[in-house]
């Protein structure tokens, strides 16, 4: 007779192996939620970064305008 050993029912490991299973399948789950959510938030950054491109694009056209007819002014006259 064995003595200090433990006997397992037969299903313990199938089961711990199913248990195992699904926490994997949940921590990839919140990953997936978390990159999703980030993915998102880095797309509203990078649109509002284009806007403001954009709009500092306007302003640079603008300042440049009257810079351009002055010169053309300038050579031509």
């Amino acid at each position: 007779m064995r003595t200090g050993s433990v006997r397992l029912p037969s299903m313990f490991w199938p089961m711990t192996a199913v248990a195992l299973a699904f926490c994997g399948i949940a921590v990839l789950g919140v990953l997936a939620a978390r990159v999703l959510t980030e993915a998102r938030r880095l797309a509203r950054q990078v649109a509002e970064a284009s806007e403001r491109i954009e709009r500092a694009a306007e302003d640079l056209e603008r300042a440049a305008s009257p810079l351009a007819s002055r010169a053309g002014a300038a050579q031509g006259g």
